[in-house]
């Protein structure tokens, strides 16, 4: 995968996500089942101009795969956001 459009599949807007882009700076998203940590990483940084600085993932029950994209202190989750289209 060497599109980062192909690894991140869309952002979750739920009140929990809009609570975590306030309180933690961490944006979340529906990504490939087959994306590492890694490579959503990459994916992030190079689609929104930000500093990543932790990934955590989960699989959920319904098969889809969701990324929790904590950005450096520096950089501000709501504006990324507020560019999404999603605050």
């Amino acid at each position: 995968m060497k599109d980062p459009n192909q690894v991140i599949i869309r952002p979750v807007v739920t009140e929990a996500s809009l609570e975590a882009v306030d309180n933690a700076n961490k944006l979340t998203f529906f990504v490939h089942l087959r994306a590492n940590k890694g490579l959503i990483k990459w994916a992030v940084e190079s689609l929104y101009d930000v500093v990543v600085e932790r990934v955590n993932t989960l699989i959920m029950p319904d098969g889809r795969k969701k990324a929790f994209v904590r950005l450096a202190p520096e950089y501000s989750a709501a504006d990324v956001a507020t560019q999404l289209g999603i605050f």
